[in-house]
């Protein structure tokens, strides 16, 4: 099907790639991804600091086509420092420090499976293998966390976990904390489908020691995919 005008300008204003603007054709059409396309480049040609830049807001849709997704990961906003933010949930790139979340992560990691903490935050090597690192913004002023939680993100990255659900192809989703939860509770096909969810506290520090440490997520995914042929992640 060819894109109608609205879908392919919003999808290009974005930058999203051309695998997955299939399954998601219905939000690229719609007004408010145009809306919110037109208020990001008013408020860059303004002057405006926005991260991540351009060419990596998408970069978890990049790295992780819809076919291969095997693990979604929800976070909430991008990282709001400068250098922190390049497009993945929970990650940054080598040579910033490691956030502390994602400290928390390595903490759980190392206890199920016995990984050593790497020395730095880049998940794109988990990215390549299949795990969706998606933020529910995928954009965030400087300096001010949260800030375009309501700008209209919301719809898009709601269309790409709900394009992930109706897949037949088994799936673990990992939700950490409310907000992923309540997120993943908006999508019917979750609950329907083939897949495997698995709740926790968020691993912030404010949260990580109410049941996110001893969770075993990451074990208990790679024992749900190896059952269903789909192959473990090299955590």
């Amino acid at each position: 099907m060819a894109a109608t005008g609205g879908e392919a300008g919003a999808a290009t204003a974005l930058r999203v790639p051309a695998p997955w603007r299939e399954a998601l054709s219905s939000v690229l059409a719609s007004p408010g991804l145009a809306d919110l396309a037109e208020r990001l480049a008013r408020e860059e040609a303004a002057g405006s600091t926005v991260f991540p830049p351009p060419g990596k807001r998408m970069r978890a849709l990049e790295l992780t086509s819809p076919e291969s997704v095997r693990v979604v990961i929800l976070g909430q906003d991008p990282y709001h420092g400068a250098g922190q933010a390049h497009g993945l949930a929970f990650s940054v790139p080598h040579g910033i420090k490691v956030p502390p979340s994602l400290v928390n992560i390595y903490k759980e990691l190392a206890s199920d499976l016995g990984i050593v903490r790497p020395d730095h935050g880049n998940l794109e090597h988990w990215a390549r293998q299949g795990v969706l690192l998606l933020n529910n913004a995928l954009t965030v002023a400087e300096g001010q966390a949260g800030s375009h939680r309501t700008y209209g993100w919301e719809p898009f990255t709601d269309a790409v976990v709900a394009a992930v659900a109706a897949s037949a192809q088994p799936v673990v989703f990992m939700l950490w904390g409310s907000h992923a939860q309540a997120k993943a509770a908006r999508i019917d096909d979750l609950a329907r489908g083939p897949h495997l969810v698995l709740e926790s506290p968020h691993p912030s520090p404010l949260s990580a020691r109410r049941g996110f440490f001893g969770c075993r997520h990451f074990s208990r995914a790679n024992e749900f995919l190896d059952l269903h042929g789909r192959g473990r992640i090299d955590w």
